[in-house]
């Protein structure tokens, strides 16, 4: 019974990814007769999936319309990344699809057995969308889960982390929540030996078990995470800051530039306020100069003597025969 069972599903996933199969085919990938696969076909219908058959030889078996899908054959591993592929859709990836991502998600958690839908919940529970970004590293799944876990259950992880430069260090973290973009993934947590909060690349955790013990929530850094996380990513972390009016709206500004590359404030419009930073002031200018709209310096007021300068340098490349435009 079993056998059968299972080779029944194996031709349900086969009816579903090919338009048309000849019983021929179906009975060579099954390693059956075609007599058992027209027994297999009848015991589909009877559990109301709409199998067509047409005669002759070009004829075969093909599932109609309106099927209804079959049990879900996932491991904890894929159950956990269908999750998050539908909180990150429903949190505003993806235009027009929210609603029925959330539907999915739900019904997802609906078949799913506790133990794993324990998982699916401390996702959508403990995670907070920050939009905007491009495709960046790869963050390992069971890292994820685990971070995750310990937000749930309130238990400290400890972790090697690298740093930009690769330095390596061993942490004792109170993990809070895990914020994502389209880019990375980021955990805030209190560092216990620092005594203070920070925020890590998900990338660049390597968990060290055993975690614990449990610890009292603590009183979150921002209300607003994507925000605070935002800022400490794109401004905070480096030497040279600089606040610049940008001659486009805030709406327009975030086409081109990501929560990773600076903060965002609307002032009308027509402008808004850029935060951001970078490892020197020159390395700004041509941040800020590369983003593609006419600005205005707020602070530093050095950022200007740095602007000058290499505007000078341009020039003088132009008066030394660089070809115009």
């Amino acid at each position: 019974m079993l056998e059968t069972s299972a080779r029944l599903l194996r031709l349900l996933s086969l009816l579903q990814t090919h338009r048309e199969w000849s019983g021929a085919d179906l009975a060579d990938r099954l390693s059956v007769t075609t007599r058992t696969v027209r027994r297999d076909v009848d015991r589909l219908r009877e559990l109301g999936y709409p199998v067509h058959a047409s005669p002759g030889t070009g004829g075969g078996y093909q599932l109609g319309a309106g099927a209804e899908l079959p049990p879900l054959l996932l491991d904890d591993e894929e159950a956990v990344a269908v999750a998050v592929g539908l909180r990150t859709v429903a949190g505003g990836g993806i235009e027009g699809i929210e609603e029925t991502s959330l539907q999915a998600l739900a019904k997802l958690e609906q078949v799913l057995p506790s133990r794993l839908r324990r998982r699916v919940e401390a996702l959508n529970s403990y995670t907070v969308p920050m939009l905007g970004g491009h495709r960046g590293p790869r963050v390992d799944a069971g890292t994820l889960t685990e971070l995750v876990h310990a937000c749930r259950d309130r238990e400290r992880v400890r972790f090697e982390y690298r740093d930009h430069a690769g330095t390596p260090s061993r942490r004792i973290v109170e993990p809070h929540r895990l914020v994502f973009s389209e880019r990375r993934w980021y955990l805030v947590a209190w560092d216990v030996e620092r005594e203070d909060w920070r925020t890590f690349r998900a990338d660049r955790i390597v968990p060290k078990p055993p975690h614990g013990p449990r610890f009292e929530p603590r009183r979150p850094p921002a209300e607003d995470l994507a925000r605070y996380v935002s800022s400490g990513v794109s401004t905070a972390a480096y030497a040279a800051r600089a606040v610049v009016l940008l001659h486009a709206s805030a709406e327009v500004a975030a086409q081109r530039i990501s929560p990773a590359d600076g903060v965002l404030e609307p002032v009308d419009e027509h402008t808004c306020l850029l935060r951001t930073g970078a490892h020197s002031l020159e390395v700004l200018v041509i941040h800020i100069v590369l983003m593609g709209f006419d600005f205005e310096v707020r602070e530093p007021a050095e950022l200007g003597d740095h602007i000058w300068a290499i505007a000078e340098r341009l020039g003088r490349a132009l008066d030394a025969g660089t070809p115009s435009r």
